[in-house]
């Protein structure tokens, strides 16, 4: 039953969409790579993606709840380093959360296959 249970429960997903000042994406992108390795418990994975030739970003992160999300990102060393990321905007980002209503992964491909 713990299965089916596990497979009922729906993960959530920080967004946040931003644009840093120009030439700053680099030095974003090491500051959000220290803050996503504060996270854990109920932490799910991030993608930091980037509009190609621009400093607009967005972020993706997975967690299995928002209580989790809340607690991971309310610690004293993430707090700091999101302070140190705050003057690389242009503005402050806009943030959402989603909740991931259907997942499709792609079929492995066979190993028979030619």
């Amino acid at each position: 039953m713990s299965e089916f249970q596990d497979f009922l429960r729906r993960q959530y997903v920080h967004v946040a969409i931003g644009e840093f000042k120009p030439g700053r994406f680099s030095e974003a992108q090491a500051l959000y790579e220290q803050a996503v390795a504060t996270y854990h418990e109920g932490f799910k994975g991030a993608y930091l993606l980037q509009q190609p030739g621009t400093d607009r970003g967005i972020s993706v992160i997975f967690w299995d709840s928002v209580d989790q999300m809340d607690e991971s990102q309310s610690e004293a060393l993430h707090q700091q380093i999101l302070k140190k990321m705050a003057p690389l905007f242009t503005q402050l980002p806009s943030t959402s959360i989603y909740e991931v209503v259907s997942a499709i992964q792609p079929e492995a491909e066979s190993v028979l296959a030619s």
